[in-house]
């Protein structure tokens, strides 16, 4: 069986740097998949564990040049030393270099903008002195803050898999070995070509650091979904051992313990409550406002509030094992998926970085050819702009950024992605299939009516009924038995009790044979309906489930049961068809009752009597009809429909097996939150195809500027200092629309 590693990986600077470190790990035998995500510098690798281990495959990455470890604590998603330490070093950096750099830029350029500067400069320290300074400040920056380019992109150059800062170190180093040698060897060149570029690497330089730095903090921000879910958790908790209450550690708490939970503390982790009781606040994961109580033999999650009481509860799972472990790392494992849309970036940035150090070799040999007198410096400045402008970093940082952003905002509002691709699968269906009960409806039905056969007594059917359902766990079983408790009816024992899937159960009580079910199950048993047929239908005409019974052989009693609408149910329907989106129910039910519960809510189309096996069918009815296909579920019975659907979506309050089989998990009862997963799932890939749009437009438009294709025009020539700037701007205003998505009306 397949297992999942998350790896941190340092040294990732770009698309290709990601690109490289991916198909290292990929390239082992075993791994099946690799994605590495260049906003959190992390990957996520599936592999055989009989056949690679994690530490194989981080080595893999390291072999590539990009060095990783195993992450074993989630918690450390929470918190940002790590990148808080990149944020105070590369802010060091931009001063240094900008300090550095700043006497240079005034020296070399002060005079076009101040009359008479240059002569001043020539009269005082002299212009080989003030060449001389500059060559010191900017060998200072080269081996200093701008030491990270030449640290990292050489060896990259060397290796045959040149990167981001590759293209740097090699901009720089040229402006300043030219500017060197102009210095100390001017015999070397014509009288007219003797000019230095030292400014050029050093704003060069700082404006990279400077890129570099605002990027890091937008990207630190990228992540603040799964820094607030990790929030929520206490750092300690009031254990009882030894007959004393002490405050230990959070991971010092094991399955078993006994703790004491405070009014208005957080629960430390999940657990069962055996003494007390008190009102706790479950919004952070059910997105209700409404306190829930809490009893003794109930649940408790960790992360939620209490109230004013004060209650004792043993703990059933902590660590990873708590609700809310699941949750960040369900967060955390979508952010670090790719789209299928990633899939162009990647072919793109696998060449990227070669093909444009060949263009800068080709744009510098045409200038020295074809350019105007001097021809040397032109190819320079040319060659140098083509190398800086191309940087393929906010290509590598258009998608993921986006699906950090997304996917954390989703988590806010109660939508939980646990398959990344569904952010974008979202955005493509066509129809929303709907389970009906516990889905559409509370799942809590209640007997609104119970009629009988002429010759049957009232109290004693409905008790050989509820004997038989008391062994059932269906809703609608809970709802007859309930009845007959609330008349304080004897319920007999059963035997020989057999449940058949979707259509209701058999049993003996005493002497008789009782079987209650659908109509479908007394057709199958070949029980006529008689007088109570019209009852049926009556009561289906209101929306309401009938349920038959039959004793010996002959038809007792109908049974209407009701399980009311959730109130959010007609708002989610309205919001689905405002997005253009058609809405479908697919129930067990009679066709009459969903047809009646249809009409109510807006339902475009119903798939009525549906057996749990005919779900699938139901669904790949719908796929051809109308296109992809959404389907909710709440129940077992739902999971292979959520498995076959395009997106599944589970109703967090459902069980285990449904949330496990599905894409998209919400972690409320509020249906609305629906429509909101769809919200985001249109926003986020608009955000991410405006991304995609300004980092590919930029480097088609900027690239032949770049390289002087408007020279001959009007006698334009891209200063590599403004490369450097526009290369900068270009990640950080990526990252920032990232951002944007945190603010983002889901409505």
């Amino acid at each position: 069986m397949s297992e999942t590693v998350r790896l941190s990986i340092s040294g990732l600077s770009c698309a290709s740097c990601a690109g490289r470190s991916e198909r290292a790990m990929a390239a082992l035998a075993g791994v099946e998949s690799a994605a590495v995500n260049l906003a959190t510098h992390t990957a996520i690798v599936t592999y055989a564990p009989d056949a690679v281990t994690p530490d194989d495959i981080a080595s893999a990455s390291g072999s590539a040049g990009y060095p990783a470890k195993v992450e074993v604590d989630l918690n450390a998603l929470g918190q940002d030393s790590e990148q808080a330490q990149e944020q105070v070093e590369l802010s060091k950096a931009t001063l240094l270099a900008a300090v550095l750099t700043l006497p240079v830029f005034i020296l070399e350029m002060g005079g076009h903008v101040i009359p008479g500067f240059m002569g001043l400069i020539d009269n005082s320290i002299g212009h080989t002195n003030s060449w001389a300074i500059q060559f010191i400040l900017i060998t200072a920056v080269l081996i200093g803050p701008g030491a990270r380019f030449f640290r990292i992109g050489v060896p990259a150059l060397l290796r045959g898999a040149p990167e981001m800062n590759s293209l740097v170190a090699l901009g720089t180093f040229a402006a300043w070995a030219y500017s060197t040698l102009a210095l100390f060897t001017p015999a070397l060149f014509p009288e007219n070509t003797r000019a230095v570029y030292f400014e050029s690497a050093g704003v060069i330089t700082t404006l990279i650091l400077l890129g570099r730095w605002l990027e890091a903090r937008a990207k630190g921000r990228t992540g603040a979904a799964i820094k607030r879910l990790i929030g929520l958790q206490p750092q300690t908790a009031l254990v009882e051992r030894d007959g004393a209450v002490n405050a230990v550690p959070l991971e010092s708490v094991v399955i078993g313990d006994t703790l004491q939970l405070r009014p208005g503390e957080r629960v430390a982790v999940d657990g069962e409550v055996i003494e007390g009781a008190s009102f706790i606040d479950e919004s952070m994961l059910t997105g209700e406002p409404v306190p829930v109580q809490k009893t003794i033999g109930d649940a408790v999650v960790g992360g939620t509030v209490n109230g004013t009481g004060a209650i004792r509860y043993r703990a059933t799972a902590v660590g990873g094992q708590t609700v809310l472990a699941q949750i960040v790392r369900m967060v955390a494992d979508a952010q670090g998926t790719k789209l299928p849309v990633q899939a162009l970036v990647d072919r793109v940035t696998r060449v990227f970085v070669p093909v444009v150090m060949a263009l800068a070799a080709l744009t510098a040999a045409v200038w020295l050819v074809f350019g105007p007198a001097p021809a040397v410096p032109f190819a320079l400045v040319a060659g140098i702009s083509v190398l800086i402008i191309a940087c393929p970093c906010a290509m590598g940082l258009a998608t993921p950024t986006s699906i950090m952003v997304g996917i954390g905002r989703a988590a806010e509002a109660g939508v939980l992605f646990r398959k990344g691709d569904a952010l974008q699968s979202l955005q493509t269906v066509a129809v929303v299939a709907f389970d009906k009960t516990g889905t559409l409806t509370r799942g809590r039905p209640q007997m609104t009516t119970f009629a009988v056969a002429p010759e049957f007594d009232e109290a004693a059917v409905l008790a050989a009924v509820a004997s038989v359902e008391s062994r059932s766990e269906h809703p609608i079983a809970a709802a007859i038995v309930a009845a007959a408790e609330a008349r304080d009816l004897s319920i007999p024992e059963v035997s020989a009790f057999n449940s058949v899937t979707g259509m209701g159960a058999t049993a003996q009580v005493g002497d008789d044979d009782v079987i209650v079910g659908a109509g479908r199950f007394m057709a199958a048993s070949a029980i006529a309906l008689g007088q109570l047929e019209a009852k049926g239908a009556e009561i289906a005409a209101k929306g309401i489930t009938p349920v038959y019974a039959a004793i010996n052989g002959k038809i007792a009693a109908v049974i209407g049961v009701s399980d009311p609408v959730k109130p959010s149910s007609a708002a989610t329907v309205a919001g689905l068809h405002a997005q253009g989106i058609k809405v479908a129910m697919i129930t067990g039910d009679h066709h009459a009752t969903a047809e009646a519960i249809a009409s109510s809510l807006g339902i475009d189309h119903v798939v009525a009597d549906v057996l749990p096996d005919g779900k699938v069918a139901a669904i790949e009815g719908l796929r051809a009809q109308y296109g992809p296909v959404a389907f909710v579920g709440d129940g077992i019975n739902d999971a292979p429909a959520l498995a076959t659907a395009d997106v599944g979506i589970a109703v967090g309050s459902g069980t285990d097996v449904a949330i496990e089989a599905a894409d998209v998990v919400l972690s409320g009862h509020d249906l609305e939150t629906v429509q909101k997963a769809f919200v985001i799932s249109r926003k986020t890939m608009r955000n991410i195809r405006q991304n995609l749009f300004w980092a590919f437009a930029y480097n088609a438009a900027l690239i032949p500027v770049a390289a002087g294709v408007l020279y001959p025009v009007n006698g334009m020539l891209l200063s590599p200092m403004l490369a450097a700037g526009a290369m900068a701007l270009s990640s950080v205003f990526v990252v920032s629309n990232a951002l944007r998505l945190r603010r983002v009306a889901l409505t």
